[in-house]
């Protein structure tokens, strides 16, 4: 059962409460992230996302570990290139604590100087961990190649010579900035009474009055380019994609559809054939990013040295034929593909907080299974077969590669 309500301060709140499971889980989501950074403030939203945990009026850093520990729960964060969320996830009969907690650590952060210097330390070696893992940092480097090194462009963790600059002044203006009523999204999911959540937010979290300030939004456009970082590794990373859809777009269920057919599934067209029938690379799957604005779609490989070219070739090759190619019986299959994966992960209450949220934040509206079944079912063939056609077929293809390759050689292959 969903419902949406509001705070005394405006703040919105949407529940799902399902009563067949044991847990529960409050999510606090802020619209902002990393593309709202100017570069040399890059990081910041992430690196405030660390300091939430390090003490506030009341709690040390080691008191936080030791309350959600003692409650059998999980107390996190994360950050991506639009929304920053602080969530709890604890048994149903602890929702008393863990909401207790989770807006003690929200509101009344300390953010001491210490405590913000050593930090500096740890996410130094967070973004070597990145940088030491290629099929993830190439990731980055495409978003780079496609959006530029401001906005969408920039990485979450920011850059080892942003981070070493920030100072406290600099993380408590971020947060009167931006930790406001306007920019704020509560979610819940799991077994709780929701008049009871409402009186336990309204009573920790309704005393916020704080306002927000406008984002600024670094306009997004996607560039036709070829980066190439060379790098002594024993295999190449490849990202090579096209411009996509947005988030809210009404075409985001073809696109599910069309990602499914060419390389987000096992059956799919790219692990086929360069996978299982050529044995050309252990890793390769297609993904779209979705962001308010803009978006790619875009496939991730893996390989030797000697195979890239090839690899890359298949990959235009697949990607430019499915316009022609596409059948129904390969779009009956990502249906269902599509529809098992949505409902499978709808089954964890972490999920459908993170779903409700993300519906709030980008529709400001909420979309039951049926609704999305629906839609999914009445995607036509000819419909994926426009989609890929207007998305793959207008030049703006872009890649970035990642390893012991030679630039001239590659980019010849995208023209």
């Amino acid at each position: 059962m969903f419902k949406k309500l509001h705070l005394d301060n405006g703040i919105p709140v949407v529940m799902e409460q399902i009563k067949n499971v044991r847990s529960c889980i409050l999510g606090i989501w802020i619209k902002v992230g990393a593309r709202h950074e100017t570069p040399d403030k890059n990081g910041i939203s992430h690196f405030l996302e660390h300091m939430f945990f390090k003490g506030t009026k009341k709690r040390t850093a080691k008191d936080i570990a030791i309350e959600i520990d003692s409650l059998g729960g999980d107390l996190n964060a994360f950050t991506s290139r639009e929304n920053t969320a602080f969530y709890v996830k604890v048994l149903d009969e602890y929702i008393d604590r863990g909401a207790e907690l989770l807006t003690d650590i929200f509101l009344h952060s300390t953010f001491a100087e210490d405590e913000i210097e050593k930090e500096k330390g740890v996410i130094k070696e967070e973004i070597k961990m990145v940088e030491d893992t290629p099929d993830d940092y190439i990731h980055d480097l495409f978003s780079k190649t496609v959006w530029g090194e401001k906005g969408i462009g920039q990485p979450v963790l920011g850059k080892r010579e942003t981070i070493k600059t920030f100072t406290r002044t600099d993380l408590t203006n971020h947060v009167k900035k931006y930790y406001g009523t306007a920019d704020t999204v509560v979610s819940c999911a799991g077994n709780f009474e929701p008049d009871h959540v409402m009186g336990l937010l309204n009573q920790h979290l309704g005393g916020l009055r704080r306002g927000s300030e406008p984002k600024t939004l670094h306009p997004s456009s996607f560039r036709k380019d070829v980066a190439v970082y060379k790098k002594d590794l024993s295999e190449v990373h490849l990202c090579l994609g096209v411009e996509g859809i947005s988030f809210a777009s009404e075409e985001r269920y073809a696109s599910a559809l069309l990602n499914s057919i060419l390389g987000s599934s096992v059956s799919s067209r790219l692990f086929q054939e360069i996978r299982e029938k050529k044995g050309y690379a252990y890793s390769i799957y297609s993904f779209t990013s979705s962001y308010h604005d803009a978006g790619y779609w875009a496939v991730y490989a893996g390989t030797g040295k000697n195979k890239i070219m090839p690899v890359t070739e298949l990959i235009i090759h697949e990607m430019q034929g499915l316009r022609d190619t596409v059948t129904d019986i390969e779009l009956r299959r990502a249906k269902d593909q599509v529809k098992g994966t949505l409902i499978l992960g709808m089954e964890s209450t972490s999920s459908r907080m993170q779903s409700i949220a993300r519906q709030q934040i980008y529709y400001g509206k909420y979309f039951t299974q049926e609704e999305i079944m629906r839609e999914v079912e009445s995607v036509t063939l000819a419909q994926v077969k426009n989609l890929a056609d207007r998305l793959i077929n207008k030049g703006t293809m872009s890649a970035a590669v990642l390893g012991p390759v030679k630039e001239d050689q590659f980019k010849g292959v995208l023209g």
